[in-house]
């Protein structure tokens, strides 16, 4: 299992080993003492699946806030997305910077997504399925979430944006400025 960081150090690619032969492949694509040595060290309590039926499906930018903040372990088992994570602890000096990854079944990488930053993906072809697990369960009451076109982020999400597919819920997410505070970043 190779991992590296990112453009944020604190997100991290993952790119578990494929073994092969004539039967097909094994692959380990978690590992706690491997992942708690990366920083990795809340423990993962749910794992979700996801299914997108057209390319230009776009979720996010989600996040929670503390008491139940997530960290998000993603992979893309069928299809390609692109990844994008958004620092949102006001002291770090990467806030409001985002990281953009391709993952994809072909290149089985993954994405840790720390607390303290929002998360969505878009998909780049039809019938995409997205398995991620996460650090805390789903709280309504600490669901936020970032406008996916906010200027300030300057996200480039490779979709025309005519061709963006999105939730009511998500069309109506605020600006990280109007978001507020709730995270900082650990010293």
């Amino acid at each position: 299992m190779q991992i590296q960081s990112c453009e944020i150090p604190d997100v991290l690619l993952i790119t578990p080993t494929k073994h092969g032969d004539q039967r097909g492949f094994f692959s380990e694509t978690f590992r706690a003492d491997v992942a708690i040595k990366r920083g990795i060290t809340l423990p993962f309590v749910q794992d979700n699946h996801v299914f997108s039926a057209r390319r230009g499906v776009l979720r996010g930018l989600h996040f929670q806030i503390p008491p139940h903040a997530q960290g998000k372990l993603v992979r893309c088992h069928r299809g390609a997305i692109l990844d994008v994570c958004v620092d949102i602890r006001v002291n770090s000096s990467s806030y409001g910077r985002h990281v953009a990854v391709e993952l994809s079944a072909e290149n089985w990488q993954q994405l840790w997504v720390p607390p303290g930053f929002a998360h969505g993906y878009i998909t780049l072809r039809d019938d995409c399925e997205v398995i991620y697990k996460v650090t805390d369960y789903y709280s309504p009451t600490c669901d936020r979430g970032i406008l996916w076109d906010d200027p300030a982020l300057q996200i480039d999400w490779r979709i025309p944006k005519d061709d963006v597919i999105l939730s009511e819920k998500d069309c109506k997410q605020p600006t990280l400025a109007a978001v507020g505070s709730f995270f900082t970043m650990e010293r």
